[in-house]
């Protein structure tokens, strides 16, 4: 049982603030969740309702056997997740996504948690630190986390650790990148050339035609025009977009993050006019990153113009690029196991502002983050899902998986998974579809153990 007096106090009425919440009293643990609005307004919320969907009204995929966000969907259900059971209650027709009614979803959350006696709900903002009195507090106020708060954070580790601006590359997976065409080398043969992180790159090369029929798409694509509360977003002539370079000179990216120099393809012996480089972004090495291509292109532009370049023409990409404002942490750096801050273990962190990307992977950060706290509430060691599982991979990869020098936020997918080994009859490695259904299947089974200990440890 829970010591009397003891509870917990969540920071955002989001949804990683509310299915923190629901973990946390579910499992005995009284909570005090204190959301500022409508006291305090943001720019991007429209409502003062508890989970409010500020952009989409999707879930995206809701296939568990071969998609990942599916499998995390299928695991946030098998533990009890107040976030999935309201989105299926409010489901509308939108194919094989799980999609929602954003107002009856909602009202539907803010009935639950509202409802629920282990929960008070505090409508006033905490401006800066919580008070030092509160022994347990979880900060889940996404990405537009109020200034006094973010103030507060970045003061207390460190000016480079909190994030204001998001300049995102595409990441790719490194099973779809054609080989045959791409190789690897660091520029002169240098290891670890520029960041000392001893990483080769993959080099995609371009000749002279391929790379202006290139540079001209860049210049012709549609890109996505700022939300309001990004306008006042800066370019830094550090991460320009890499459209806005191609629209300085044709030769611009040649003579910048797509310059050859000191490379040569080993097929020909020849330097190319430009060469795409991508770094590997992920300590299991499936996942590589498009240096230097951060973009405002709209999403369907960006897999069109970059299946342009070759050995990228069947590439899959588990991220695409973009430029917004966004408030995150490094949290690599900044995070232990079990998302508590290095510099003051009282405070944890959930949602978006840890680094996730989507509605359902910063839901389920909450529901860990949750499960974690009411552990150490209880007197017990916080256990971590099994990395083999869809939340398992993803907490791994905000507190150590990803490379704190390049980190940015990363939606789940199936290259943040340990690999899988599976072969076929023949003796082949099992690939695509099959292989992601394998993956599914155990990490549905590595999950349930994890997913019953909440309902063990509240009897």
């Amino acid at each position: 049982m829970v010591p009397p007096m003891k509870l917990v106090h969540i920071i955002g009425g989001g949804l990683a603030g509310c299915e923190a919440a629901w973990q946390l009293a579910e499992a005995g643990v009284p909570v005090v969740l204190h959301e500022m609005r409508p006291a305090r307004m943001t720019p991007a919320h429209q409502t003062e309702g508890l989970a409010e969907l500020v952009c989409s009204n999707s879930f995206r995929s809701d296939d568990a056997a071969h998609n990942a966000v599916g499998l995390l969907h299928a695991e946030m259900r098998l533990c009890g997740s107040v976030i999935l059971a309201c989105g299926d209650a409010h489901r509308v027709p939108a194919g094989s996504a799980l999609a929602v009614d954003r107002v009856g979803f909602s009202s539907a959350v803010e009935g639950r948690i509202t409802g629920h006696p282990l929960i008070t709900v505090d409508r006033t903002e905490i401006a800066g630190l919580p008070p030092e009195d509160w022994a347990s507090v979880i900060v889940a106020t996404g990405p537009l986390t109020s200034p006094a708060l973010s103030e507060a954070v970045r003061g207390l580790t460190g000016e480079d650790s909190l994030a204001f601006f998001d300049a995102i590359a595409p990441i790719v997976s490194r099973e779809s990148i054609d080989m045959d065409t791409a190789w690897f080398q660091s520029r002169y043969d240098k290891s670890g050339e520029g960041d000392g992180d001893g990483a080769d790159y993959i080099n995609c090369p371009l000749d002279k035609a391929q790379y202006e029929a290139f540079v001209t798409a860049l210049r012709e694509g549609e890109k996505t025009p700022f939300k309001d509360w990004e306008k006042d977003t800066p370019y830094f002539e550090g991460c320009l977009p890499i459209e806005v370079m191609a629209e300085r000179g044709m030769e611009t990216l040649a003579y910048g993050p797509m310059k050859p120099v000191g490379l040569r393809d080993p097929r020909t012996q020849q330097r190319p006019h430009a060469v795409v480089q991508l770094r590997q972004d992920n300590a299991l090495g499936t996942l590589f990153n498009m240096v230097g291509f951060q973009t405002k292109l709209k999403h369907g532009e960006q897999t069109r113009i970059f299946r342009m370049i070759p050995g990228l023409q069947s590439a899959e990409f588990v991220r695409l690029g973009g430029i917004h404002r966004n408030t995150f942490l490094n949290s690599p750096k900044l995070l232990d196991a079990t998302l508590r801050l290095k510099a003051q273990p009282r405070l944890r962190f959930a949602g978006q502002i840890t680094g996730c990307e989507g509605y359902v992977e910063s839901a389920a950060v909450g529901l860990m983050v949750g499960r974690f706290a009411a552990a150490e509430m209880r007197g017990e060691a916080p256990v971590i899902p099994p990395p083999t599982t869809a939340m398992g991979a993803l907490l791994a990869h905000i507190t150590g998986g990803a490379d704190a020098k390049t980190f940015q936020p990363m939606n789940v997918n199936f290259g943040l998974f340990p690999d899988l080994t599976a072969r076929d009859a023949r003796g082949r490695p099992i690939k695509g579809r099959d292989r992601k259904a394998l993956m599914a299947e155990r990490a549905l089974v590595d999950i349930r153990p994890w997913a019953a200990a909440l309902a063990n440890a509240a009897e």
